[in-house]
């Protein structure tokens, strides 16, 4: 073989290969992904508790037929273990030598309660269509005192339009008297429906509300018209 014919491996040209953006765009999507399960990580985090509170105190008075402040109190019990946990977790990945019992009694409990006494007590003015129905707030039912102040938190534009209803309301408003209205106060001595305030709202509010409600376990209806409002009711024994 001469030299002319000789295979001469240095002029051959191969392919680059471009593997820098390949690997920026596979960083930039990690990058989002983590993010959004960050984001995705803390409202779970935030909200869940709220929902654990509710929901777990409706099932244990409309499904177990527990009393009512031991549905409450069953609420409080079910989300102070939830949020324990979650503290325990933290504490452990700051390397913190915090104990679940001391973080469950001595922190998380109070906060707990804390909050339940806000909502069970207080109704801004701003959320109230007038004073007499704040004067009427602690006459509603602990549970939906507590499920309509969690809607407050996210809303702070929700307006409580109506709670308790006597026999001379229904021909104030031209309207036949309802005696099985759950506006009137019930056996056990709290009333058990609230009207929330929708005219003006937008259909998606309105809908996430009404959806927010029923997965709590409430009964909900809509009032359509010149005073277009949710009704919201929690079922008796």
């Amino acid at each position: 073989m001469t030299r002319d014919n000789a295979f001469d491996i240095s002029k051959i040209e191969l392919p680059s290969l471009d593997l820098e953006p390949t690997r920026v765009k596979s960083r930039g999507r990690s990058w989002r992904a983590r993010l959004l399960l960050t984001c995705l990580g803390l409202v779970t985090v935030v909200v869940l508790p709220f929902v654990v509170l509710v929901r777990t105190s409706t099932y244990l008075y409309a499904d177990r037929d527990l009393p009512t402040w031991g549905s409450v109190g069953g609420g409080v019990l079910a989300t102070t273990v939830l949020l324990t946990c979650c503290a325990w977790w933290v504490s452990k990945k700051l390397h913190s030598r915090a104990r679940a019992r001391w973080l469950g009694t001595r922190v998380v409990l109070p906060l707990v309660l804390a909050y339940c006494v806000y909502a069970l007590l207080y109704l801004s003015s701003a959320n109230a269509k007038g004073a007499e129905v704040r004067g009427y707030y602690r006459s509603l039912h602990p549970i939906l005192r507590v499920a309509v102040s969690t809607v407050i938190l996210i809303d702070r534009d929700m307006v409580v339009t109506d709670v308790a209803r006597f026999a001379g309301d229904y021909a104030r408003m031209g309207l036949p008297e309802n005696r099985e209205s759950m506006h009137y106060k019930q056996n056990d001595g709290f009333v058990h429906a609230v009207d929330l305030r929708t005219r003006g709202e937008g259909w998606w509010r309105n809908w996430l509300v009404e959806g927010y409600f029923r997965a709590m376990g409430f009964s909900t209806l809509r009032h359509r018209g010149t005073e277009d409002h949710l009704h919201v009711s929690l079922p008796l024994h």
